[in-house]
């Protein structure tokens, strides 16, 4: 934990890491804080009842849970999806898996048939839970998921291998001794886009979680304080809304909201935050923009914020300044990515925030720019934001992946793939991605998978996607498209097309602009020249069909 002090350098000097030998998740955010009596989850459901679980409550259900797994033939080291909203089986869930020493798959519920496939497939998940709809989405490649032995749904769904929630837990004991694992032990696999080939399974230990609590406690000006409660519109399949807000909070006591949002709405973001008292929250920059729509806010809804953090992208002066007036505080921007996450970022109250920084090295953190030996750069230099190895929150490697590991390291040092720069008072200014990744309303998008699915389209003789400027969500994903010959281009086409990629893919991975060509500029290699096609968006921005 953080020690208070009265500078960013002293805090800095204070900390140290505490990463014991041993160590387990369900034990840190669960069965440790089972007899104090605390709440540890509210649930809202859809239509707006509200349920409270105990850190009690969340033991015995994990408990359950685990051993209906191991009934079912689920042992240390098996990955497992979990194909769920906010919602407080998505937690028990967690708990059960790190209970048993088995590894967590967290799938967005937003995911089609053939993002869902190929992550399955690739981690050998051998079960999934989820609900009906999670069911009825992967009936489809069922046949194509040859580790998965069963499924089970939070309803009311019976058809091969599908058993419902309720009832394994009715069945099972509500006592389960938690696994010995070594703090090194794996206990998470997130999947993110890169911009060669298929997605890559980020392996988290255990100890990662211990690893993000200082870029929590950071930027929530020293998180838990009395009366803390936290929530964040974020899916708990993202990193952001996993190991930013729920498992960090879990850790420290600290309620968590859970609520099932079909599509983010920033007057209910208010009233959640008003009626729930809440305190602390993580909100992604597109959620922040939306939110600043809503007439009057404070007139309207009676909250009382004590720190909000975002990340993904840059909110700039003009949304901080918005922040202040309406929250009456100074939203602390952070910085990471999946591999190495929270490890820049913002305490107002501790420092002055700089325009246009994404803020300085969070304590416990080593953070440089680098050129590409890995070789750190004098102040001021433009390189490759870079961290220094071993690091607690550190990922593990990447799932089936040994090259891209071994790419991800300069030496003693992890690289971001991002671009930026330092000054002389450790401030880091961001300055592109040295990689094609398209950041989204905070989501990394990488292009060769949905590339690969729009190539899968009748109409679709060539393609490449690129990421261009949005207003609110920072960046939304183009596709240049050269469709077949006998194919007629124009709007219908183009909202097949994004149909198309949005049954297969995900919501937020489609293509929300789509330009028809004759051929795209390719290099003497054949390769896509992306960058001719980022500086013709940028001079003909609009001209796309949306």
């Amino acid at each position: 934990m953080l020690v208070r002090c009265d500078t960013y350098e002293a805090v800095r000097r204070a900390f140290r890491w505490d990463i014991p030998e041993r160590f387990n998740i369900a034990q840190a955010v669960c069965d440790r804080h089972a007899g104090s009596g605390r709440e540890a989850l509210v649930y809202q459901d859809a239509d707006g009842r509200l349920e409270s679980y105990s850190f009690a409550r969340l033991q015995k259900m994990s408990a359950r849970l685990a051993n209906a797994l191991t009934a079912k033939g689920i042992a240390r080291g098996d990955r497992v999806g979990i194909l769920l909203p906010q919602c407080p089986e998505t937690a028990i869930t967690h708990i059960a898996l790190y209970r048993m020493g088995a590894i967590a798959l967290p799938l967005f519920t937003l995911f089609g048939p053939e993002a869902l496939e190929y992550r399955l497939n690739d981690s050998g998940a051998k079960a999934i839970v989820t609900t009906d709809a999670g069911i009825e989405k992967l009936a489809g490649i069922r046949d194509h998921l040859s580790d998965l032995s069963f499924m089970i749904t939070l309803e009311t769904h019976r058809g091969r291998d599908v058993y419902g929630f309720d009832e394994l837990l009715a069945r099972a004991s509500p006592t389960h001794p938690i696994v010995d694992t070594a703090a090194a032990d794996p206990a998470i696999i997130v999947y993110t886009s890169g911009t060669t080939g298929q997605p890559k399974g980020v392996l988290y230990p255990h100890r990662a979680l211990l690893g993000h609590l200082p870029g929590v406690e950071f930027p929530h000006d020293f998180f838990p304080q009395t009366g803390d409660r936290m929530w964040t519109p974020a899916d708990w399949a993202w990193a952001g809304g996993l190991l930013d807000v729920l498992l960090p909070s879990l850790y420290h006591g600290v309620p968590v909201l859970a609520c099932r949002l079909a599509k983010f709405d920033p007057e209910l973001a208010f009233d959640l935050l008003a009626r729930h008292r809440i305190r602390n929250a993580f909100m992604p920059p597109t959620a922040l923009k939306m939110m600043r729509q809503v007439p009057n806010p404070r007139a309207r809804y009676a909250y009382d914020m004590r720190s909000i953090a975002s990340g993904g992208e840059r909110l700039g002066e003009e949304m901080l300044a918005w922040g202040r007036e309406t929250f009456g505080l100074t939203i602390n921007e952070f910085y990471g990515q999946t591999e190495v996450n929270l490890v820049v970022g913002n305490c107002a109250t501790l420092m002055p925030t700089r325009e246009g920084s994404m803020g300085r090295a969070i304590p416990g953190h080593e953070v440089e720019i680098v050129d590409d030996e890995g070789r750190p750069l004098p102040v001021g230099e433009s390189g490759t934001i870079a961290v220094r190895a071993p690091d607690p929150v550190m990922f593990l490697h990447y799932w089936n992946n040994p090259q891209a590991t071994r790419d991800k390291f300069r030496g003693d040092w992890c690289l971001t793939g991002d671009t930026g720069r330092r000054d002389a008072d450790g401030y880091f200014w961001f300055s592109g991605r040295n990689d094609d990744v398209i950041i989204s309303g905070g989501y990394r998008i990488g292009p060769s998978e949905i590339e690969e699915c729009l190539m899968k389209h009748p109409a679709v003789a060539m393609v490449a996607v690129i990421g261009v400027p949005d207003p609110v969500r920072g960046e939304v994903v183009k596709a240049f498209v050269v469709p077949r010959q006998e194919q007629a281009a124009g709007p219908d086409l183009a909202a097949e097309i994004q149909a198309f990629v949005k049954a297969r893919l995900s919501a937020h991975e489609y293509p929300r602009e789509i330009e028809f060509r004759d051929s795209l500029p390719m290099t003497i290699t054949g390769k896509v020249r992306r960058r001719d096609l980022r500086e013709a968006a940028g001079t003909a921005a609009g001209s796309g069909l949306t």
